[in-house]
């Protein structure tokens, strides 16, 4: 009686810790694909069923099971883990990356403000490229800058409270309107005709323009639907914005209260505006504190109508400007879309006071 060819299986047996282990990596949903393969592997080995028919299970190869069934074998469950990859070994030590981040962080070379790779490379005696790896590593931009400003209104805790409450949950039987001005938007049109986009060529314009005046848009945004009420005005005073409310008093629901989110122009406190708010007690307005419009949502829509209307068009006169201006109000009331806010009171102030924090610590440069 012939014996049974092929080499002999590698006896696997699993304890009961290895098993749950095994069973976690295998379903997991963030254990890496291969690492989960290995693991239903090894799983089905230790049913003593053969390494063709775990194979044919997992749809892998049969030398794939041997190898797998035999590493974990000798190495139990760190046979499984990936091995570190061969290569030729680090030229840069930890010290090395430690003194350039540092000395991106503290100091700035002779006769400039930043840094840049090649000045960095030829003060710490490396290529420019080796410098740039590092510093996206650690996410440094020696060469970018941005602005900030922090509100010094002693209300600022309670006014963000206000206003987020008002996004977050919105009250019973209410509109939430953001309302301000987009003042002196310019009718450009440029010297010369625009070069039209095409493949491989990007939309190319003149430099120079030409200027045919200047329009004010007042907008009010409905946080909770998107949609948007819009009025172009030649000024920006008392009289243009009380004219608006008046537009926006004869499209809202009359059985509603108006709460109003603005900022603090002046015109929005005139006395005209006073004397008509007197008259309507259903309107309640919330102001934002001082430099911090990021709380006033229809900003961020002035942005996209910038974005994608007036940033790249060209008018001849201030009445197609207006025209533009309108096609994009009656687009966005189509298919109105309204921005999600998510971040609470407690999270914006806590934001701010690290940012404050920062901001008042010593810096000093070498």
């Amino acid at each position: 009686m012939r014996g049974k060819r092929g080499r002999p299986k590698a006896e696997l047996i699993l304890s009961e810790e290895e098993r749950h282990t095994l069973e976690g990596w295998a379903r997991r949903r963030t254990t890496a694909h291969g690492l989960a393969l290995r693991s239903e592997i090894v799983l089905a080995c230790a049913t003593a069923k053969s390494n063709k028919k775990v194979a044919r299970m997992l749809r892998v190869t049969a030398p794939t099971v041997g190898k797998w069934r035999k590493r974990f074998v000798a190495k139990r469950l760190d046979g499984l883990v990936d091995e570190p990859r061969p290569g030729a070994p680090r030229k840069i030590t930890d010290d090395a990356v430690e003194a350039i981040v540092t000395r991106t962080l503290e100091s700035t070379p002779r006769g400039a403000r930043h840094w840049s790779t090649r000045q960095m490379a030829k003060a710490v005696g490396l290529s420019h490229a080796t410098v740039g790896r590092i510093w996206r590593a650690f996410g440094l931009q020696p060469h970018r800058t941005e602005h900030f400003h922090l509100s010094k209104d002693p209300l600022l805790a309670e006014k963000v409270r206000d206003i987020v409450g008002l996004y977050m949950s919105p009250p019973d039987n209410a509109l939430v309107l953001c309302v301000d001005e987009k003042s002196q938007i310019q009718a450009l049109n440029r010297t010369q005709p625009l070069l039209r986009l095409r493949p491989g060529q990007a939309e190319r314009r003149t430099r120079d323009y030409e200027r045919h005046g200047t329009t004010t848009l007042f907008a009010a945004l409905d946080v909770v639907t998107g949609n948007v009420v819009g009025e172009c005005h030649g000024r920006r005073r008392a009289i243009e914005f009380r004219r608006f409310l008046e537009t926006v008093d004869a499209v809202v629901p009359p059985d509603k209260d108006i709460h109003i989110v603005l900022d603090n122009y002046g015109t929005h406190k005139a006395p005209i505006i006073k004397r008509w708010l007197a008259k309507r007690p259903r309107y309640r307005l919330h102001f934002t504190p001082p430099h911090g419009s990021w709380l006033n949502q229809v900003e961020r829509w002035f942005g996209l109508l910038t974005e994608r209307q007036s940033k790249r068009g060209a008018h001849c006169s201030v009445v197609e400007l207006k025209r533009a201006i309108h096609e994009s109000l009656d687009q966005n009331d189509k298919v109105p879309k309204p921005f999600i806010w998510t971040k609470t009171a407690d999270d914006i102030l806590a934001s701010i006071a690290r940012f404050a924090q920062r901001t008042s610590e010593p810096h000093s440069t070498t």
